[in-house]
């Protein structure tokens, strides 16, 4: 009998348990084309706020991502950064889809003024925003 494996896959959004052989699931996660975030957007943002205002700001972009980017069409989650060397500056990375799901979607939606409305009063600067596809990455221990 050959052995199989019970694994999760997930592939073009939709998400099951399948029973598989060990050689499959090895060649599945090492297929780029397979994995998710082979074709998710990297949006970073790179925040200046005013000095003094990093506690206010820490709760007002949290609120804001979660209670606002968070329920957008295809956003897939965060992460925050605050500066060792420079507190006020953050970096913020958003996972997305597609592009246009935060280019179209997002900032064209009344969300988007919801957003804005809750973070830029912090800023010292316009933030710079940068989108990134997935070359390589590590795998974690």
């Amino acid at each position: 009998a050959v052995a199989t494996w019970r694994v999760k896959i997930r592939n073009a959004g939709n998400t099951g348990i399948s029973n598989v052989t060990p050689d499959y699931a090895r060649e599945y996660d090492r297929s780029p084309s397979r994995r998710p975030e082979a074709t998710m957007i990297l949006e970073m943002v790179d925040i200046r706020i005013r000095p003094g205002e990093q506690a206010a700001f820490d709760a007002a972009i949290r609120r804001g991502v979660e209670t606002v980017i968070a329920k957008a069409t295809g956003f897939r989650g965060y992460k925050i950064n605050r500066g060792v060397e420079s507190p006020d500056r953050y970096v913020l990375m958003i996972f997305w889809d597609t592009l246009e799901n935060h280019t179209v979607d997002f900032r064209g939606s009344s969300a988007y003024g919801e957003w804005r409305a809750i973070v830029s009063p912090y800023f010292a600067v316009p933030p710079q925003i940068e989108h990134f596809t997935l070359v390589a990455k590590s795998h974690a221990p």
